[in-house]
């Protein structure tokens, strides 16, 4: 089944994984911490504005995971101590779904002294707090639902292989992070 790109998040722990059937030829690089999506360099040339962007990101005492632009603002309004359910709501209602082919949904989470999950799609949004590893994805598991994610999770480079190793379609690469009173700790998997 494909489920597009999806984040898993705990309250100790999260996941992002690129899927992609469009734009493939895409790597997660690490920039001192912030994780970026971006073009391998032998991708394709296109100006799709949704190809590259922060997908994990540390803001306030916590990190966000994320699939878009709206990872940033997300992380910006924890520095300025807004409550992780609030900068989450506040950033995906105020940038809303992608205006693609798709109306793409946007997808994050946040892991910190409270963890939550969330998601803005054409006709909801809905954030979640999180106490075991949940799930949600921009198509078909479109809202947030927990999933049995094993022993991985205490090494965010077991973290972005299981992530990537689960069985939905079109892997393309993923991201795990540990939190751990304020520690954040990232790796990557470069499929």
């Amino acid at each position: 089944m494909y489920i597009g790109r999806f984040v898993i998040v705990a309250p100790d722990f999260a996941a992002y994984r690129v899927s992609s059937r469009s734009f493939p030829d895409r790597q997660i690089v690490d920039r001192d911490g912030t994780l970026t999506v971006a073009p391998t360099p032998d991708a394709p040339e296109n100006d799709n504005p949704y190809v590259s962007y922060n997908c994990v990101r540390a803001g306030g005492d916590g990190v966000v995971v994320g699939n878009g632009s709206h990872v940033d603002p997300i992380a910006e309004k924890l520095d300025l101590g807004y409550p992780a359910r609030d900068a989450l709501a506040s950033s995906l209602l105020a940038l809303d779904y992608e205006k693609d082919d798709y109306d793409t949904p946007r997808v994050a989470g946040v892991v910190g002294d409270e963890s939550y999950v969330g998601i803005v799609r054409r006709d909801a949004l809905l954030v979640e707090s999180v106490d075991e590893p949940t799930l949600v994805a921009t198509y078909e598991e479109d809202a947030p639902t927990p999933i049995e994610f094993g022993s991985a999770a205490a090494d965010p480079a077991d973290i972005a292989r299981a992530a990537y190793d689960l069985s939905y379609e079109h892997a393309v690469c993923a991201a795990g992070v540990t939190h751990d009173d304020g520690d954040v700790d990232v790796s990557v998997y470069n499929g």
